[in-house]
């Protein structure tokens, strides 16, 4: 099953549900895949301003390219084969330090500020949502 057709089934899920949360994971995993140069650069620029987040998401001292798609396959394996909030937590997570990296790279850039921050806010929505699927479910309440 290609990303397209994931797409198909869960984008149009509402936030925090279980549909949404696997489409964000997927989606990262996809992401780090086909362009895991522009993610290490917003992690590495967000890494200052979200270091608790950092150790969560568990890229580990060295966030390179590989580390960074080995993060992201391992988040995704999570969710199948070991805890699934904790794999939601991680993602959500990772994607506070990606809107922490956009922030920053949008500081040093400032022509850039309203597309960054547009995306970094996006990224915020997609960690909350994932922070409260892990919580739901937790409860027993994610469908």
């Amino acid at each position: 099953m290609g990303i397209d057709t994931l797409a198909t089934l869960w984008r149009p899920a509402a936030p925090g549900t279980l549909a949404s949360s696997l489409w964000a994971m997927y989606l990262l995993r996809h992401w780090s895949h086909a362009a895991p140069r522009e993610i290490t650069l917003l992690w590495e620029a967000g890494l200052a301003g979200a270091m608790p987040d950092a150790v969560v998401a568990g890229v580990g001292m060295h966030s390179d390219e590989e580390a960074i798609r080995q993060c992201a396959d391992s988040m995704l394996v999570g969710a199948f084969r070991g805890d699934f909030a904790v794999a939601l937590e991680r993602a959500a997570a990772f994607f506070r330090v990606i809107a922490a990296g956009r922030r920053t790279a949008a500081s040093n850039e400032p022509e850039t500020w309203v597309y960054a921050s547009e995306f970094a806010g996006r990224n915020e929505e997609v960690a909350a949502a994932l922070a409260h699927a892990a919580a739901r479910w937790r409860a027993g309440s994610l469908a």
